[in-house]
């Protein structure tokens, strides 16, 4: 085939000079909160979801351009979850705001876990983008059900590593504190994260004058 007659290549995504400064200071804080964490165990656990998630986040970058906002949204969780694998959640440093708010536990897992859901927010923006639903209740709809079968997952995965590991080590993962309703109250986190996510997402479009099916 003559080069004349060969499809041009895919231009290649651009996506707002936020992402690097981002990445950059992910990796940062990666490398820092990797020097001596309490468990090295738990550090890895803790970690290779959040490898997974900014692995895939280089591969998407190539492929589908996401806003400033999208990636504000989702840098949050990955840096509260480093943080979290340094100490294990149970003991990061939260004093002043369980002693300011009188709490019975540290609930710097249950910030944690609403972060998780501001993954609906760069989620809706590709269902939009890549026009995957005509109506705007699906659109609303799939990101939610997806961070909420994200957080039925990563239960799933806690109790299995608590079961399977090192018991010491499975505790920390697991991260209950006492509490037997933990996993119900941090699927239930996600799902108000998730909630805030559209909130502001809807938002967003309502300024750009977009719509789902537009």
């Amino acid at each position: 085939m003559a080069i004349s007659d060969q499809a041009p290549a895919p231009a290649s995504v651009r996506q707002p000079p936020v992402a690097r400064v981002l990445l950059v200071l992910y990796l940062v804080l990666f490398v820092v909160c990797g020097i001596a964490p309490k468990a090295r165990d738990v550090w890895f656990a803790e970690n290779l979801p959040i490898w997974i998630m900014v692995g895939f986040l280089l591969w998407l970058a190539r492929r589908q351009r996401l806003s400033t906002g999208a990636w504000l949204w989702l840098s949050v969780f990955p840096a509260l979850h480093t943080i979290g694998g340094h100490y294990t959640f149970a003991e990061v440093p939260f004093g002043l705001v369980t002693d300011t708010f009188g709490f019975e536990r540290n609930h710097f897992d249950r910030v944690a876990h609403f972060t998780v859901g501001f993954l609906a927010y760069p989620l809706a923006e590709i269902v939009l983008r890549r026009r995957w639903v005509t109506t705007a209740v699906v659109g609303y709809l799939f990101p939610l059900f997806a961070i909420m079968a994200l957080a039925a997952a990563y239960e799933l995965f806690e109790w299995q590593y608590a079961v399977l590991g090192d018991a010491e080590a499975g505790h920390a993962v697991l991260g209950s504190q006492g509490d037997m309703w933990d996993a119900q109250k941090d699927m239930l986190a996600d799902t108000l994260g998730a909630c805030v996510a559209l909130v502001a997402f809807r938002m967003g479009m309502g300024r750009r004058g977009e719509r789902f099916g537009g």
